[in-house]
């Protein structure tokens, strides 16, 4: 059963992770040349959303191993 530290605990580690994620996002698209968000939505460049995408995934990937241990 789960109780309320485990709870918590794993609260915590969520909150922890996706703001790292956000972080670390945020920094990748600020050392990209042009905007992404502009490039993708506007421009609708699908080689920017692909790159986006294996970015987002490779954070995430590094972010859930460092929390894992």
């Amino acid at each position: 059963m789960l109780n309320t530290d485990t709870f918590l605990a794993s609260l915590a580690y969520s909150l922890m992770g996706i703001a790292v994620f956000i972080v670390t996002f945020v920094i990748v698209d600020l050392l990209t040349p042009g905007k992404l968000w502009q490039e993708i939505i506007e421009k609708q460049n699908r080689a920017v959303a692909s790159l986006a995408g294996a970015v987002a995934i490779g954070i995430a990937i590094i972010v859930a191993a460092a929390i894992h241990g």
